[in-house]
């Protein structure tokens, strides 16, 4: 690993940690819980103790009541999947999608093992480009974070198929995890693949979107390319009706994305490049 790419981990590290120990830790916790009760002991009867638990196979050979003691199931299994087909290198301020996808998934990693919890590592774009399988531990959070950091972004045009992701997020597991969905969903005809993968798991899209896709500014005559397919597209951001046509068509996909999660029974996330996205996340495992 370069000196670069070490520091630019250890920065992330350092920042997301902080987030989980200063906001996220509890939240975690209190919003994904385990996959049930598992048996721990037996013990005495106490006075107050509810007689459905009673062991009576244990009670019988001690003639003393025992009851059943459980514990909460807490091991969960998080898969995060990140859209990185090229439109994750678009950004208006210094912030780049790419970036916020990055800071936003080691977060959610940290926040999970600090839950004892496994995390694997999903890449993709209109094909699979990465699976990391779900492992426990602080290097395998600093392993995604890397992976994340290295993946060449800018070399090839990479387009974007949502149903393929989740297709293959159908297959690699039969127990139900959490999968956090990190993309910008500027693609269509995916919808039956989302509601089945909501069906089997706890899916929780993120829907990452620039400053400039919901408040354009008056910049003059600015040339829009397709990062994907390289098409462009000149706008004259001088004229006001024309910002205002961009601006609601820009603002009712991000409607219609927001009404099909909730037909679903989904909430999904949607933050912007230049919002804090620690309080978007807040907010949402405050409200879930």
């Amino acid at each position: 690993m370069s000196s670069e790419l070490l520091k630019k981990v250890k920065q992330i590290e350092i920042r997301t940690k902080n987030l989980v120990n200063d906001f996220f830790g509890g939240d975690y916790h209190s919003n994904f819980k385990g996959r049930g009760m598992t048996f721990s002991e037996v013990r005495e009867y106490q006075h107050g103790d509810d007689i459905r638990f009673i062991d009576w196979n244990v009670t019988a050979r001690s003639e003393s009541p025992y009851i059943k003691i459980f514990e909460e199931e807490r091991e969960l299994t998080a898969i995060i999947a990140v859209d990185v087909s090229s439109s994750g290198l678009f950004g208006s301020n210094a912030k780049l999608k790419r970036d916020l996808y990055i800071e936003i998934a080691a977060t959610l990693g940290f926040s999970a093992i600090k839950n004892n919890d496994k995390v694997g590592l999903f890449l993709f774009s209109d094909k699979v480009e990465k699976f990391i399988p779900p492992k426990k531990g602080k290097s395998h959070i600093l392993r995604i974070i890397t992976e994340l950091l290295n993946f060449d972004f800018e070399t090839q045009k990479r387009k974007t198929s949502v149903k393929n992701g989740l297709n293959f997020l159908g297959k690699i597991s039969k127990k139900k995890n959490i999968i956090f969905l990190l993309s910008d969903f500027m693609d269509s005809n995916y919808w039956d693949e989302f509601k089945l993968l909501n069906y089997n798991h706890d899916l929780i899209p993120i829907q990452i979107f620039d400053g400039f896709e919901k408040n354009i500014p008056n910049l003059g005559l600015i040339e829009i390319e397709d990062l994907e397919n390289e098409n462009s597209l000149w706008i004259d951001t001088s004229n006001q009706k024309i910002r205002n046509k961009y601006a609601s068509f820009l603002k009712e996909q991000s409607n219609q994305f927001r009404e099909q999660c909730r037909k679903i029974g989904v909430k999904p996330i949607q933050i912007s490049t230049d919002e804090d996205f620690v309080k978007s996340l807040k907010l949402f495992f405050k409200k879930r």
